[in-house]
């Protein structure tokens, strides 16, 4: 399928990265709120995991819609060549946040909360501090892999952008 990504003339890849930019961090910032705040936590919910997803659908939408763009470009610049491989880079992370967070929702709702549906699958407190430990480890991990990539990518784009427009 060939889609044209353009809205009115403007690339839709602009709209896109500005939409990821909010959302990957956003995604981060609740995951991590998540893990280390219950009263966050509770607030939070399913929410977390929403936002995860989106991130996740919007990276491969970015990478598309800025491929198409290049390939339009009469001059592709080392810079801007950089810029693409990182950008394919971030989809990784965005998965990883979006397990994460899900396991994450699942293991503070269904299994680790006082009263919990199947609190009984892991009785012991000791064993629930671990699961909790880890996965909050892992999170924390995810969501700060997920924000350096976003802002080196997101630096990498504007210094092609901004360096090929001052230097040609």
């Amino acid at each position: 399928m060939n889609f044209d990504w353009e809205f009115n003339g403007l690339p839709l890849h602009v709209l896109i990265v500005h939409a990821v930019v909010i959302v990957v961090p956003l995604a981060a910032l609740c995951a991590v709120l998540t893990a280390f705040w219950p009263a966050g936590r509770r607030r939070l919910g399913v929410v977390t995991t929403l936002v995860a997803l989106a991130a996740m659908v919007l990276v491969p939408l970015a990478v598309q819609s800025g491929e198409w763009l290049q390939s339009r470009l009469v001059n592709v610049s080392p810079l801007l060549g950089a810029h693409t491989s990182l950008g394919r880079t971030l989809l990784p992370w965005t998965i990883a946040l979006f397990l994460v967070t899900t396991l994450q929702w699942i293991w503070y709702r269904y299994i680790a909360a006082p009263g919990a549906r199947f609190a009984s699958a892991l009785q012991s407190r000791t064993g629930r501090r671990a699961v909790s430990i880890v996965l909050d480890l892992v999170v924390l991990v995810s969501a700060i892999g997920s924000v350096v990539t976003v802002a080196l990518i997101g630096e990498s784009g504007s210094r092609a952008v901004w360096t090929d427009l001052f230097t040609s």
